[in-house]
């Protein structure tokens, strides 16, 4: 797609340090990296978000990300990893081609939860949990 720049990392026209590839999927170091190792998962075709990516291609891009994430551990044995995903800006979404972060992670570095883990109001639960259940039939 025009003027993306993952697009046009994937067909090697920007600059990127390409770290997997395969026929769906394609993974680069993020410049802009919260820990070391911190790498993006794209497929190869231009989808905008998780709303527009179909099953099959998100399984096989998810299926690259384990992949990557076996070899991030490899190569440097983090205490964990963070896979992260972003739809719309108004989650962050900063980069309109679907893209997962593979991050990963070590006791002690400078990464927090975004949020705040509270009790939430059971029944506000259950009401939301009721539209969910009613949207898929």
């Amino acid at each position: 797609m025009d003027g993306c720049i993952f697009c046009s990392i994937v067909a090697g026209t920007s600059p990127a340090h390409v770290i997997y590839e395969d026929a769906d999927a394609f993974a680069f170091m993020d410049i802009n990296p919260a820990t070391d190792g911190h790498a993006l998962v794209v497929p190869r075709a231009h989808v905008k978000d998780l709303w527009e990516i179909g099953e099959d291609e998100a399984a096989r891009l998810m299926a690259a990300t384990v992949r990557l994430a076996g070899q991030i551990r490899k190569a440097l044995d983090p205490d964990g990893v963070n896979i992260m995903h972003a739809t719309g800006a108004a989650a962050f979404q900063t980069v309109f081609h679907f893209h997962l972060h593979v991050v990963p992670r070590w006791y002690h570095d400078p990464l927090k939860l975004p949020w705040v883990p509270r009790p939430g109001d059971r029944s506000k639960i259950a009401e939301v949990a009721g539209k969910i259940v009613a949207a898929a039939g």
